[in-house]
């Protein structure tokens, strides 16, 4: 029996945000440790613009070992791909499917309605195929995050928003250009800094803190909770995600959130994981002596691949963390759970579970990690729980393969 009968008589009223299998591992190391659709770009995480677009309940379909964390609504939903970023076009096209229709553009899924008792969306291409006609906006590569993210701020500072006042900057010393493109949520505090908005949108989050001499020009967001230390310099197209600190010079880079880059040291064209720290004066290259572009680690092939940039320097995975003075070469990609210091140039690829640097790595041992982050989440009045310990567990036995130099990890 063809299961979109199901909903022949159901509205549109659950989204269930599916893991491309054909996107996902272009994403690592990221999506070791959560669904595409969790992953932040521009204010939002995309999982959030669809909630915000739709206002209806979001759930995930994922991979099984992420799926206690990110759980699954029992009942039949739209399932709708976790890496497309929605605008307000987006949900027309969604109301005017069928429940024996299947959503595409080109031969990547967009939506289909799905059973309460289907695990995967085999079904979706027997049924009737109706093509988009205007190109979705797909994040199908790790560097996509850092590329979409000027124009992800801009639609999401519209959407979050419109027919809302701004507060007002209280201070006489903050210097402020082109007021009518920030906008500042309830709790912030600014003292003596720069926004200059001229280029593009600045979103000022609840309770956020930027400190004296700080210079922000957008498109920028500053997240929940998060902080910019005394005489930061951040350029536009960057995104620092809740309770993170931020302070040196970055450009064009996305925080997940609860990550912290303080300390002096530059940032640019990157993306940062959650509950990362770089140490002070860690710095990152972003462009080749030579001017040509960058190869990154590329999970899929198990080799470098041309991203086609000329720009291109940090993806860091959840948990990792670098000593002072640590220097990043560009297009550097580094796993889950890493630990990496002294001194020279670290390897482009650095396994999740690292330990070490340029003079050679060991693995990174579990209880190690524990203990490191225990201490991590004790600070910000969090618990490391079993779901996520099974999580990080899991990554560990998924990434053994790549620490070649400890075949007993």
């Amino acid at each position: 029996m063809d299961s979109g009968r199901l909903f022949y008589f159901c509205p549109m009223n659950k989204i269930l945000l599916f893991d491309d299998p054909s996107i996902r591992g272009s994403l690592l190391p990221f999506t070791f440790t959560r669904p595409v659709a969790d992953i932040r770009v521009g204010i939002l995480k995309i999982s959030e613009k669809w909630q915000n677009y739709a206002n209806l309940e979001i759930s995930y379909l994922t991979q099984e070992y992420l799926q206690a964390k990110f759980p699954r609504n029992s009942s039949p939903a739209l399932a709708v791909n976790g890496a497309w970023l929605p605008e307000v076009g987006s949900i027309d096209h969604l109301k005017n499917l069928k429940p024996n229709q299947s959503l595409y553009w080109g031969k990547t899924l967009m939506a289909t309605y799905i059973g309460e008792t289907e695990k995967n969306l085999s079904f979706a291409a027997d049924r009737e195929i109706v093509q988009l006609v205007a190109e979705p906006t797909l994040l199908q590569k790790t560097w996509n995050i850092f590329q979409l993210n000027a124009s992800e701020i801009k639609k999401d500072f519209a959407l979050l928003t419109k027919g809302r006042k701004s507060q007002p900057v209280r201070d006489p010393h903050t210097i402020v250009y082109a007021s009518e493109n920030i906008f500042i949520e309830e709790g912030a505090k600014i003292k003596a800094a720069v926004l200059n908005a001229e280029a593009g949108p600045i979103y000022i989050g609840k309770n956020t803190e930027i400190q004296e001499g700080a210079l922000i020009r957008g498109p920028f967001a500053l997240c929940e909770g998060s902080t910019v230390n005394m005489g930061a310099k951040l350029r536009g197209d960057t995104t620092v995600g809740p309770y993170s600190k931020v302070g040196g010079e970055i450009s064009n880079a996305v925080f997940f959130g609860y990550s912290n880059k303080g300390h002096d040291g530059f940032l640019g064209n990157s993306v940062i994981g959650e509950w990362c720290n770089l140490g002070a004066d860690t710095n990152t290259s972003n462009l080749k002596n030579n001017y040509a572009t960058v190869k990154l680690w590329d999970y899929t092939k198990g080799g470098f691949s041309n991203t086609g940039l000329q720009f291109c320097g940090l993806m860091m995975g959840d948990h990792s963390k670098c000593g002072i003075n640590t220097m990043f070469n560009t297009g550097t990609v580094v796993g889950v759970g890493a630990n990496i210091f002294g001194d020279g140039f670290p390897r482009n690829f650095i396994p999740s579970f690292s330990w070490g640097g340029a003079a050679g790595f060991s693995t990174f041992s579990m209880p190690k990690f524990e203990e490191t982050v225990k201490a991590v989440f004790g600070r910000r009045g969090k618990d490391w729980t079993n779901e996520e310990k099974e999580i990080i567990e899991r990554v560990f036995d998924l990434t053994k393969s790549y620490r070649i130099w400890d075949k007993t990890s």
